[in-house]
């Protein structure tokens, strides 16, 4: 016997309203019940580095809020794409959670032939911190503050060494903003991490790096090099003598790397919310914002913390950053 169109369309569309009912009662149960194990932060950098260790503060942080251990997975390589590839495809019960970047969630993007899509693979957790980046040069430069920089730059265009902490990193695209914004260009060197370029820019091998504060600050109080300007809003807490771009000679340069939580797709959204809840009573932690601010960290504020903003912040980056990385034609090597 044959059903009629209209008699089988209708048992369809019962058959998956009881589906899409018995999969929301089925995703309330997994939110009250969780978390029932230990989760695991995926951070996709190496150990040792500075996004490692932002996730090992913000992991113990969350462990209270949670009543489970939230253990620091670390899985670098391919400017955190294989890291971040792992978040895209685990099951999306929350107990696989990640720490992503500027780098991860934005550059890579428009860099890499990912197999995932940087903003539709994942569901945003929350935005914790950021930090600017510090110009950074040899101790006998002779430029001692942004304009003067700008203008021994421009005297030897393309001949300046820049060193970064490889293709597309961070310290390589700040370099490239600065160069469209200044009119300037350098010869990028790529070592193997910020700290191998501080360490040649230290012997005089390189002119320039656009660092982050940890890996920078004490060699400048060393004054075994000179830092010129931060690109940040404000000056740094750790380096309130530094000025920002904006104060000496470039209004409007702003570049940081922020730091969020995501976990895949579809996962509940009570979970979401459990996890969210954790972060923000670990960012409101005193221990755990002095540990930040040590590490030169910018923790963002109370109404940007939600999953919406985290989504909001996210886009507004990719429609800024995406059209000047591929005008500058940058792709993984």
């Amino acid at each position: 016997m044959r059903l009629s169109e209209q008699t089988f369309s209708t048992a369809f569309l019962a058959a998956a309203l009881v589906v899409a009912v018995l999969s929301g009662v089925a995703g309330l149960a997994a939110a009250d019940d969780y978390p029932s194990r230990p989760v695991t932060m995926i951070v996709p950098f190496p150990a040792g580095g500075p996004t490692d260790a932002i996730g090992r503060v913000i992991a113990e942080g969350m462990r209270p809020t949670l009543g489970r251990p939230v253990i620091v997975e670390n899985i670098g390589g391919a400017g955190g794409s294989l890291g971040t590839e792992r978040i895209a495809f685990a099951p999306p019960d929350g107990y696989t959670l990640g720490l992503g970047n500027t780098v991860t969630h934005v550059f890579n993007g428009a860099i890499f032939p990912l197999k995932y899509d940087v903003v539709n693979a994942f569901a945003p957790v929350g935005l914790l911190v950021s930090e600017a980046a510090i110009i950074v040069v040899r101790k006998d430069l002779p430029a001692n503050n942004l304009r003067e920089l700008i203008g021994w730059l421009k005297a030897k265009p393309g001949n300046a060494l820049l060193g970064t902490a490889g293709v597309s990193t961070q310290s390589d695209l700040v370099a490239v903003f600065f160069e469209k914004a200044t009119d300037t260009s350098m010869q990028h060197v790529p070592y193997r991490g910020l700290g191998a370029a501080i360490t040649a820019l230290m012997s005089g091998e390189v002119d320039v790096v656009m660092s982050l504060p940890a890996n920078t600050l004490p060699q400048v109080r060393a004054g075994t090099i000179k830092a010129i300007a931060v690109t940040s809003t404000s000056r740094l807490a750790a380096a309130p003598d530094v000025p920002t771009a904006d104060e000496d000679g470039l209004p409007g340069f702003v570049q940081t790397n922020w730091h969020a939580l995501f976990v895949p797709k579809n996962t509940p959204a009570g979970i979401v919310e459990k996890l969210n809840a954790a972060a923000v009573a670990a960012l409101a932690n005193p221990e755990v914002h002095d540990k930040l601010v040590t590490l030169g960290q910018d923790i963002f504020p109370a109404d940007q913390l939600t999953p919406a903003a985290l989504a909001a912040y996210q886009k507004a980056e990719i429609d800024l950053r995406w059209p000047v990385i591929k005008a500058a034609g940058i792709k993984a090597e």
